[in-house]
């Protein structure tokens, strides 16, 4: 497991969110903007524009000769933190994210503080942070899509949950209602995939396949417990595969409490390397962090990034495993 880092607390903070967002709060924005600034020497918010605009934004601050933020704090959506990410990428140790739930999902937000209060968490990393501090800052992995060279947060998803992805476009309805609509819709009569996964070069599952979840956190839709063995911070990227001995209608169920761990159409394995397959050579539907991947043909490969992300997190996480 990577060592965290004790730090001073930043000194300016680039607080960042979607106004597009369903969930999006003109009053959270200012609330979380002036809490930055009561403990910060410079705190400026950006509202993104378009899609990619989030990524953009936090390139250019940390780029800046001076007067760069030591903080990136994400008003989200698991959407939003998603482009963010990719913008810090490459600027290791020049900032640290810090996440405030004001999306759909949330997983980002929820794998690192569980249910505690945003205020609380916020709170703490603007003035706790440091040795004996109740927030401290850990290293975590990211993974690598190497078919586009992005950055995987929360983790990429094959399957039905990809495919509900599509079919939700075409529904008129909001948050996690139109997502549960959209995967009811996608899930009947859903028929697997010919596929394979491959760990660190050896074939952990071949033949019908429901979904191959990599990642990562382990929340997905932040309810759902799809990876609940996975470590943030060990070096190791977690697979889970569930095969055609689960209806996809039954994969709602079965992971909110992580009951599809004990049947045996599910395989779970860790390594450094993991590629998904669709063996027939067709385009293999793909997701990951919640956006569905056009530019993917019948296969994709990620490889860890050990460490590759700074993020305030509480000083005692929650267990793997363990209720939050």
């Amino acid at each position: 497991m990577a060592a965290s880092a004790a730090v001073p607390g930043p000194l300016r903070a680039l607080v960042l969110a979607n106004p597009a967002s369903g969930s999006h709060s003109p009053q959270l924005v200012g609330d979380v903007a002036e809490l930055c600034a009561s403990y910060l020497e410079g705190t400026e918010v950006h509202l993104t524009t378009a899609p990619g605009d989030a990524t953009v934004a936090v390139r250019r601050a940390l780029e800046r000769p001076s007067r760069a933020p030591g903080l990136i704090v994400v008003i989200g959506g698991d959407g939003t933190v998603r482009e963010a990410i990719q913008g810090m990428a490459g600027a290791a140790g020049r900032a640290a994210l810090a996440v405030v739930p004001g999306g759909t999902g949330n997983s980002g937000y929820k794998m690192l503080w569980g249910e505690r209060p945003w205020t609380e968490s916020l709170k703490a990393i603007l003035t706790d942070s440091g040795v004996g501090g109740s927030a401290r800052l850990r290293r975590l992995d990211l993974a690598r899509l190497t078919e586009t060279r992005q950055h995987v947060y929360l983790g990429a998803c094959s399957g039905v949950i990809a495919d509900a992805l599509i079919t939700a476009r075409d529904i008129p309805l909001t948050g996690r209602e139109r997502y549960a609509r959209a995967f009811a819709d996608t899930a009947a009569g859903y028929v697997p995939y010919p596929g394979r996964v491959t760990v660190d070069g050896r074939v952990v599952h071949e033949g019908p396949t429901v979904l191959a979840n990599v990642g990562g956190g382990r929340y997905r839709g932040g309810r759902f417990l799809v990876l609940p063995d996975s470590l943030l911070d060990d070096g190791l990227l977690d697979v889970c595969v569930i095969g055609d001995g689960v209806p996809a209608t039954q994969v709602p169920g079965l992971t909110l409490n992580a009951d599809h761990m004990r049947h045996p159409a599910t395989v779970y394995a860790r390594g450094r390397t993991i590629t998904v397959e669709r063996t027939d050579g067709h385009r293999l539907p793909l997701e990951h962090d919640g956006e569905y991947q056009h530019g993917i043909g019948s296969s994709a490969t990620f490889e860890v990034l050990p460490a590759a992300l700074a993020v305030w997190a509480p000083a005692d996480p929650p267990t793997p495993g363990a209720p939050n």
